[in-house]
């Protein structure tokens, strides 16, 4: 099969620019620094969790995401308040709430 000079043009793309190209991948590397800063706070909450509730580290994540789809709060923003609260003893009313459900609907001991 030949594909004519008018297809031809067609399909060969232009090459991206390098501009273009090194403003793509630094928007990916800002939005893997921020995953891996959220994912090492979820970590850590995971870890109060665990702790509070003395259950496992998946029975703990369980509880976090539950409270997050319960309050509707951002699953990053669940884990910043439970490591904020490890440290002050201070926990939002919304979240606090919930998280005592959840923990008691786990079993925590």
């Amino acid at each position: 099969m030949t594909i004519g000079p008018d297809r031809l043009a067609d399909a060969v793309q232009p090459p991206e620019t390098v501009p273009e190209t090194i403003g793509e991948l630094e928007t990916e590397i800002a939005q893997l620094q921020q995953a891996v800063r959220s994912h090492a706070v979820i970590d850590q909450a995971v870890g109060v969790i665990a702790t509070v509730g003395r259950m496992t580290p998946h029975e703990a994540w369980d509880v976090i995401r539950e409270t997050s789809m319960c309050t509707n709060i951002k699953l990053r923003k669940v884990a910043e308040s439970l490591v904020a609260w490890a440290r002050s003893g201070d926990l939002p009313p919304e979240i606090r709430d919930v998280l005592t459900a959840q923990l008691k609907r786990h079993g925590a001991r």
